[in-house]
């Protein structure tokens, strides 16, 4: 009841005295159900209730619909901001890119395993009424990001399988591409040599002893080598960088969809097309190196390799280093032509929208009249009466998110908001990147402390007992303490962790590329909403 007078009391009364005139946000889609709820109620109750489209210069709340796969996710962008009427709504690329980054820093495939049927138990037992009831919060939580924990858990086990990592151990579903025999019969290795050399060299440049690349990840062989650390350490930097550049790009370009929604075209030229020369001509650059490399220097030149670091440095010094030969002709110019471009983009991000908007207002700059804001509200209250498909489906759109004719322009604000974008986007280029490297860090700590923790408890578990009685008592209390740990560790606090790292990059590195989150839900009455 208190509610009801609530919602009756925000209403306006009429100049005749006569009804109540209620001016509140509905969904295009549901104006049909308004209509035909007010027409059945008037109809029980005798008392006439209609329903007018009008025109209004406030920008729009935001209606996101969403269901039981969708929610948690578009949970996630909304705890950064709601986004503004009509703007792109990042929640279905998050549905992979959360996932996949979580997955990247997570990656293990018996992990992965356990997360993936704890999300799944959940999901099937969603329906259950005392699954829905439960009142503990924590299991709250994990309950609405139950979609959410399935698809990370499933990533996870994919990227696990490229890693190669089972609870820290690599499993051989083919066969090597490493011959340790082909190297035994061509090198020569005796009995005395054996005895003396505790470490072996495999030499990739000896015939039949590299026959190929793994089917699919990482080749197991490398779980035994002494420098299994160091080949992942250099694989997983550079797939960091390589993933951050995706992604930032993308974000960049999803910008272009706002502007061209928007009606602000001068902004693909003037904004989007410099902030992709820049960060593409520099860090696309790097990627292109890496990428470059890769494909082009073999295992025979591998000990003459050129250093990518140091071209990078290179790069921005406009020098050479005589010992660190170019990976192509004419490298040089090449280099010192991208960054004369991603320089020259600065000052066209930085001045290109003030001039472009202080030209085209230049005959708007004076203020509206006194008055006229009084005037258009009451217009819109004394609007004839109009049917629900007598507007077009884009008034909404005269909300502010495209008034710039109307709006009063002042040059130095301009001029501020711009510069701090200009600063923000070009340093953040760098610092944005390097924050990618977290995927890196975060994938050799879970690696690490899965494999010490399998290398202090089941391992020494293992070695105990040899009698199968023996090893059958030992191993119960080890196992239930390996399990515990591996979920409280390993699951919970790494997940935690990992979790968070991918929200961050989520929020600073992506969304802060084209989502301006500056909008407001659309509430609407509800008594469920007031029980609460």
């Amino acid at each position: 009841m208190k509610a009801v007078y609530l919602a009756l009391n925000q209403c306006s009364v009429s100049t005749t005295h006569k009804c109540l005139i209620a001016e509140a946000w509905c969904s295009v889609r549901d104006l049909p159900a308004l209509q035909e709820a007010l027409r059945d109620s008037s109809t029980e109750e005798g008392v006439s209730a209609v329903a007018h489209r009008i025109p209004c210069r406030d920008m729009p709340p935001t209606l996101i619909r969403t269901n039981r796969f969708t929610a948690s996710f578009q949970g996630i962008v909304d705890a950064y901001g709601v986004g503004r009427y009509q703007e792109v709504n990042p929640a279905p690329y998050t549905i992979i890119t959360f996932p996949f980054l979580f997955a990247v820093m997570f990656g293990d495939v018996g992990h992965g395993l356990l997360m993936f049927l704890f999300a799944l138990a959940m999901v099937l037992a969603e329906n259950r009424p005392a699954v829905k009831a439960a009142q503990n919060e924590i299991w709250q939580t994990f309950f609405r990001g139950r979609y959410l924990l399935l698809l990370m858990g499933l990533f996870s086990i994919y990227t696990g399988f490229i890693y190669n990592e089972c609870f820290s151990r690599a499993t051989s579903i083919f066969p090597s591409g490493w011959s340790v025999a082909a190297m035994a019969n061509q090198s020569g290795w005796s009995d005395a040599f054996l005895a003396q050399h505790a470490m072996l060299t495999l030499d990739p440049n000896v015939t039949g002893v590299f026959l190929g690349p793994y089917p699919f990840g990482i080749d197991p062989v490398w779980s035994l080598a002494a420098n299994h650390l160091s080949f992942l350490n250099s694989f997983k930097m550079k797939m960091s960088v390589i993933l951050g550049v995706v992604h930032m790009a993308f974000g960049v370009v999803l910008g272009i969809f706002n502007h061209v929604h928007f009606g602000q075209r001068h902004r693909l030229l003037l904004e989007t097309l410099p902030e992709l020369t820049f960060l593409l001509g520099l860090f696309g650059y790097l990627v292109f190196l890496v990428i470059y490399k890769w494909l082009c220097v073999s295992a025979a030149s591998a000990a003459s390799a050129p250093s990518i670091l140091i071209h990078f440095i290179n790069m921005f010094l406009f020098s050479h280093s005589p010992t660190n030969r170019p990976l192509y002709p004419r490298q040089e110019v090449v280099q010192a032509t991208l960054v004369v471009l991603a320089l020259a983009m600065v000052p066209i991000l930085l001045l290109g929208t003030p001039l472009h908007l202080l030209r085209r207002h230049r005959p708007h700059l004076r203020r509206r009249p006194t008055g006229r804001q009084e005037e258009d509200k009451a217009g819109l209250l004394d609007l004839p009466d109009a049917s629900v498909n007598g507007w077009s489906s884009d008034e909404e759109k005269a909300g502010g998110l495209d008034d710039e004719e109307e709006a009063e322009l002042v040059p130095s604000e301009v001029l501020m908001h711009q510069a701090i974008h200009t600063i923000e986007f070009c340093l953040g280029c760098v610092s944005n990147t390097a924050s990618y490297l977290r995927l890196w860090a975060l994938s050799l700590a879970h690696a690490q402390l899965s494999e010490v923790l399998w290398a202090m408890v089941m391992s020494i578990g293992l070695g105990l007992g040899r009698e199968v009685g023996v090893a059958a008592v030992v191993l119960v209390p080890i196992f239930a303490a390996f399990a515990v740990m591996t979920v409280a560790i390993l699951l919970v606090m790494e997940g935690l962790s990992a979790f968070l790292h991918a929200l961050r990059l989520h929020w600073v590195e992506f969304q802060n590329k084209f989502y301006s989150g500056t909008g407001y839900k659309l509430s609407p009455f509800a008594f469920a909403a007031t029980d609460d």
